[in-house]
């Protein structure tokens, strides 16, 4: 008995043995997935984010392991990276066509455009691995598809340093805010002129996303916000837009207290990092990202996390947002869908070109008080300089301060029927696809009227702006006139869903047209001139057969002495009221079509 007793204590002991070992063996694969799993930001212990290679990696591994995931490249880099993106789809659904099929909303979520901003990048990475490798989150894709580019500014991104954001608390090394060509994404929306760009537009256009999430790092003062944000709530989008994304802001501020994230509306002191003199809000034109999804009828969220919070702190809160902005879109999907419906129906709509269309927006005098959670200063004077040294402490402080929000129109446009864009006007005509536009081909000749504009008294930008020499002001004098197009020139109905893209493109007196960039700086050169020995002679003829002339010229020279301090602007003057004059010079090309009926497009 004593032996069997023995005996079977040994089999126990060795079964408890296998089994301790088959637990030790389960466990270290567990572990090893595990940390198969970890992205280079979390193996890093939070201080560092990966390089492009490593980016690439991750999520082609997602692609590999996931049947939700799909890895893919929507273009190339000047230097010729991939452009990277992720589509996750809980039915396996990866094309616009068969997600739209499926009813699900769209929600692209774009990082690193400023590529030292990396928060969005490791944030994401993280979240689709939560969602669809550790099952954590799986209800975000019962009616959302995600689109997520870990880096736009792929060529930035690898002008990797320490020293590329002076402002900024980690992490440990970033990449450069600008392309390889100095160009910055985030003021090339519209104007298109990256080849990133270009390729990222076809991608929106094509999906159409829903929803729109840019993720930055701010610069600026100190304060308690871990996140401020950007939405279209100034008035330059529909009520229904209006409304949800007013809704959306309150939803997710309260979620977010769940998480210990502050949150704040993008913070611009009315001096520049003095919370004292009061906040200023604005309206962002299309050359931004919020401001370009304003105009494609969608609403965008933009993510500025705070430079002076450590890197884990920005990315957490980052990863929190995003979340809880697909809980959001879940549950609103459909009435999301449908608002975004509507806006293209009206703007489409021959009612909505009856009324006349803001363009531009300033922030009025009328304000409110808010309370703001800052953090103590000092101002004193730099002995270094000579001016104002803003010293922040390390104390929290809650300010009561003056808030300005409220905007105000100030320039207007009346929409056309349609705009008519001659041939010769390549480069216009090639960018209208980039942003989903559609436009009819002219195959012969035609003359018709069409309103135009003369512009007067032209300045431009002293200095060069994202590579082009923008027109600063002008004065404009429309004419309606018969005009003929040859073949080959395009006319843009109005009658569509990028209506509002159209305008902020043709109208020029809209801040990010392409008259304002600078596509159309030839139409202000003259090019022809006059010898002033002929023009003297000619002026005295003119003055003989007309002598009001000469009270006019002598009216003008007084009025305007730093323009006609010469002989040659002097004659000028009389040159441009020769039938010899430029009749072209300072004519928009663009001609604006209140009937359609007069155009015969074959």
């Amino acid at each position: 008995m004593h032996i069997f007793e023995g005996r079977k204590y040994k089999v126990i002991v060795m079964k408890k043995i296998l089994f301790l070992g088959a637990i030790f063996i389960f466990g270290n694969i567990l572990q090893a997935q595990t940390q198969g799993w970890l992205t280079w930001y979390e193996l890093s212990g939070y201080l560092e984010t990966p390089r492009y290679d490593k980016t690439i990696e991750y999520c082609k591994q997602l692609d590999n392991f996931s049947p939700l995931v799909q890895y893919t490249s929507f273009g190339k880099s000047p230097q010729g990276r991939d452009l990277p993106l992720l589509i996750i789809d809980k039915n396996q659904n990866f094309t616009p066509e068969s997600v739209r099929a499926s009813g699900n909303a769209v929600l692209l979520i774009e990082a690193c455009i400023h590529a030292g901003e990396s928060e969005g990048k490791d944030a994401g990475l993280m979240l689709i691995r939560d969602i669809v490798i550790h099952k954590k989150y799986p209800e975000l894709l019962d009616h959302v598809t995600i689109l997520f580019i870990p880096i736009f500014n792929v060529d930035g991104h690898e002008r990797f340093s320490p020293y590329n954001r002076i402002n900024q608390n980690g992490p440990k090394e970033m990449g450069w805010r600008t392309t390889a060509q100095n160009l910055n994404l985030n003021r090339d929306f519209i104007k298109a002129d990256a080849p990133e760009m270009q390729q990222w537009l076809k991608i929106y256009t094509s999906w159409l996303p829903d929803f729109f999430i840019d993720v930055h790092t701010t610069d600026g003062a100190d304060y308690q916000y871990k996140i401020t944000y950007g939405m279209n709530v100034y008035g330059n989008m529909n009520s229904q837009h209006t409304d949800w994304q007013n809704k959306y802001m309150a939803e997710i501020e309260e979620m977010l207290k769940i998480d210990n994230v502050l949150i704040f509306p993008y913070v611009s002191f009315r001096q520049w990092h003095d919370p004292r003199s009061g906040l200023i809000h604005g309206i962002g034109s299309p050359r931004y990202s919020t401001g370009y999804s304003a105009v494609q009828n969608r609403p965008a969220l933009l993510i500025e996390t705070h430079m002076l919070k450590d890197y884990k702190t920005r990315v957490e809160a980052t990863y929190h947002m995003i979340r809880h902005s697909l809980e959001i879109m879940n549950k609103d999907y459909e009435h999301l869908i449908e608002i975004n419906k509507n806006a293209d129906k009206e703007v489409a709509s021959k009612e909505y070109r009856e009324k006349e269309l803001a363009v531009n927006y300033e922030t009025s005098s009328d304000s409110s008080i808010v309370k703001f959670k800052g953090i103590d200063y000092d101002i004193i004077t730099s002995d270094l300089t000579g001016d104002l040294w803003f010293v922040y402490g390390k104390e929290k402080k809650d300010f009561e301060i003056v808030s300005f929000e409220k905007q105000k129109p100030v320039d207007f446009v009346k929409l056309p029927d349609a705009y008519v864009i001659p041939v010769e006007w390549t480069e216009i005509i090639n960018r209208l696809s980039l942003h989903g536009i559609q436009y009819k081909t002219i195959e012969k000749p035609i003359e018709i009227e069409v309103e135009l504009t003369r512009f007067t008294n032209v300045s431009f930008a002293r200095s060069s702006f994202e590579g082009r020499q923008m027109v600063q002001d002008m004065g404009m004098q429309t004419l309606t006139a018969k005009k003929e197009f040859p073949a080959g020139s395009v006319i843009v109905e109005m009658n569509q869903r990028t209506a509002l893209v159209i305008a902020h493109l043709l109208e020029p007196i809209a801040p990010d047209s392409y008259l304002r960039w600078g596509f159309f700086n030839p139409i202000f050169e003259r090019k022809e001139y006059v010898e002033t020995y002929v023009m003297e002679k000619m002026a005295r003829d003119m003055i003989a057969e007309n002598p009001k002339l000469k009270v006019e010229y002598d009216n003008e020279v007084v009025k305007n002495p730093e323009i006609y301090n010469n002989q040659y602007a002097k004659l000028f003057w009389f040159f441009a009221r020769t039938p010899y004059w430029d009749q072209q010079l300072n004519l928009y090309p663009i001609g604006k079509i209140y009937d359609l009926n007069q155009i015969n497009y074959l």
